[in-house]
């Protein structure tokens, strides 16, 4: 059978049964809260995807979701498992609000650029942190990562309470509001941005880099063969910084375009959660950009299906993260299956 072929096969035939399994489990679950479980499952597929309203609030969550998925693949296809997507995209809303803050403008054509880069720029150095820790002393990028998304959370809740908070406020937390040169155009009568073919774009170059240039290669060998890797001459040090940096720029990102364009201000608790979700979406995809669309795609109409639980099936939108580690722990399941028939496979045929 052709080599393309039969992967084709093995793909379709382990989603078919990653889909089967969340059914099943996500099934139990409901019918254990006490819901039907075909009713819910209708009602979570409308509300994500069932109308326009539904799919632009969808392809809304989806967008930073999709970068910071992309943020944690780039340095994990160097071996390196980085969580830190949330804290980067923190700082790139901070990063981005402070050149507003800092240069007064509120036009002109160079406003729009300028805050994303900013924003792009402020994740990249906050990823500098963890990415010298690892090169200079071997400190474990997956607790550093981590711990220092409280450390962004807190820094941006802390200058919306404080030293950046709007006096025309009245008293509630957040920054002055974005000019309309800052923000990301918007999509027919839709709350989606334009920042979602940003992110499909990014997504595609680096599924291209990935897979088809000399520096995906690289990283490929340095996570499957790092010893290989020495051999062969590559500096591992600055492959890991720049995979780390790069990740940071891409979560970044998304932090200011979500802030411009979805808040349109600096607050606290901004990111709903994209940055895990994107962790999450990452790992469901197996650190594949293309997967990594579909994927976000689905996780992020889970979670916009929320609200359409509580308000119309009585059941708290908390229920859709129940929902999400399923879709997770189904296709992690489906993956050990697989392999596992193709293991015996592979025994009766040798």
């Amino acid at each position: 059978m052709n080599p393309i072929l039969s992967r084709l096969r093995t793909e379709a035939s382990g989603g078919a049964t990653a889909f089967a399994l969340f059914i099943a489990l996500a099934s139990a679950f409901f019918f254990g809260i006490g819901a039907s479980p075909p009713g819910v499952l209708l009602e979570i597929a409308h509300s994500a995807w069932g109308d326009g309203y539904a799919l632009g609030e969808t392809l809304l969550r989806a967008t930073p979701i999709l970068l910071c998925a992309l943020a944690t693949i780039v340095p994990a296809r160097t071996g390196l498992i980085s969580v830190g997507a949330e804290g980067q995209l923190y700082i790139g809303a901070l990063a981005g609000t402070g050149l507003l803050l800092a240069t007064g403008a509120s036009s002109g054509a160079w406003l729009l650029p300028a805050t994303l880069l900013a924003g792009a720029l402020g994740g990249a150095l906050w990823a500098c942190v963890p990415a010298l820790l690892r090169v200079g002393a071997n400190a474990n990028e997956t607790i550093s990562t981590l711990l220092l998304n409280y450390v962004a959370s807190l820094l941006v809740t802390w200058l919306v309470y404080g030293p950046w908070k709007n006096p025309q406020s009245q008293g509630w937390p957040a920054s002055i509001a974005f000019p309309e040169a800052s923000r990301l155009p918007l999509l027919l009568d839709s709350r989606v941005h334009a920042g979602l073919f940003l992110a499909v774009a990014l997504a595609l170059v680096l599924h291209l880099l990935l897979t088809r240039s000399r520096w995906g290669l690289e990283l490929d060998l340095m996570r499957s063969n790092p010893r290989a890797a020495l051999l062969a001459g590559f500096g591992q040090r600055r492959r890991i910084v720049l995979a780390l940096l790069v990740g940071g720029l891409l979560a970044g990102l998304a932090g200011i375009a979500e802030t411009s364009s979805v808040q349109g201000r600096l607050q606290a608790d901004l990111s709903n959660g994209a940055g895990l979700s994107g962790f999450l979406v990452a790992w469901l995809a197996r650190n594949s950009a293309l997967r990594a669309m579909a994927y976000a795609f689905v996780v992020a109409g889970l979670l916009a299906a929320g609200d359409g639980l509580q308000m119309n099936a009585g059941i708290p939108s908390s229920a859709t993260l129940v929902v999400q580690g399923l879709l997770f722990v189904s296709v992690l399941l489906a993956g050990g299956l697989r392999d596992r028939w193709q293991a015996r496979a592979g025994a009766r045929h040798g």
